[in-house]
């Protein structure tokens, strides 16, 4: 973490992302300026195609952009060599697809350990993290089987529990329950929630109210601008257990 307490830990200025030329130029990013505070949760919300999910690669550095810039922990990542930015994606930033992109030849418990090994960390404490996330989202007893035994449900959550294995400054999670029923949508609330109160800084894009209603900010976007920011009511302990008490 930043020694300066007012250094958001993610923040953009003038951020664009381009394609194509001319008359057939498409700013799918279009100079977005954003700050995220350290153990904060954001939640970007808006139509297909409004450039949420390209605006999340931009800030975990999977996409270089046309303009501006992007700093994590106050420090440019935009701007970076490959190397350095290899190196940021396996420590510091950790990623929920909307396809869950797992090794298909590891089991559950292998794909999740894999962040946090490369990460440097020891295989038993990697092995360690990997059971306990797992467990937390009900998957305690699926741990030793291919994705390929596993519900689209189940593989989900397995791709939430590796985006968390190597405890990331950030988490970036693009519809983390979108293909997830009710009661696993709640137990990911549940983790995240956690998390939340732990100090982990969270950005996720969803199309789900319920997700979004978890944040500490809102935002909508529009034609690859941020044309709304909320600044939700209560905590996020609040809004999961009215959530919770809806699904009883």
């Amino acid at each position: 973490m930043s020694d300066t307490a007012d250094t958001p830990v993610l923040s953009t200025r003038g951020l664009r992302k381009e394609y194509g030329k001319g008359e057939g130029l498409v700013r799918a990013v279009d100079g977005v300026d954003l700050d995220v505070g350290a153990g904060e949760t954001v939640a970007i919300m808006g139509p297909s195609g409004c450039g949420k999910s390209t605006l999340l690669h931009l800030l975990g550095g999977l996409d270089r952009p046309s303009g501006g810039k992007v700093l994590l922990n106050g420090r440019r990542i935009d701007n970076i060599g490959e190397k350095a930015l290899a190196r940021m994606r396996r420590t510091d930033v950790s990623y929920v697809f909307q396809s869950f992109h797992l090794m298909e030849e590891l089991t559950a418990v292998e794909n999740v350990e894999l962040s946090a090994l490369l990460a440097g960390r020891s295989p038993r404490a990697a092995r360690r993290r990997a059971e306990e996330l797992l467990d937390q989202l009900g998957l305690a007893g699926r741990s030793r089987f291919l994705p390929s035994a596993l519900s689209g449900g189940q593989r989900q959550r397995v791709a939430v529990a590796r985006a968390l294995s190597n405890e990331p400054l950030v988490v970036l999670a693009d519809e983390p329950t979108g293909n997830l029923d009710s009661a696993a949508t709640l137990d990911v609330l549940q983790l995240f929630k956690d998390l939340h109160e732990s100090g982990q800084t969270l950005v996720i894009v969803t199309h789900d109210a319920r997700i979004a209603a978890t944040a500490d900010r809102m935002f909508s976007m529009r034609d690859g601008t941020l044309v709304d920011d909320t600044q939700l009511t209560g905590d996020a302990t609040g809004q999961l257990g009215a959530l919770v008490g809806l699904e009883d």
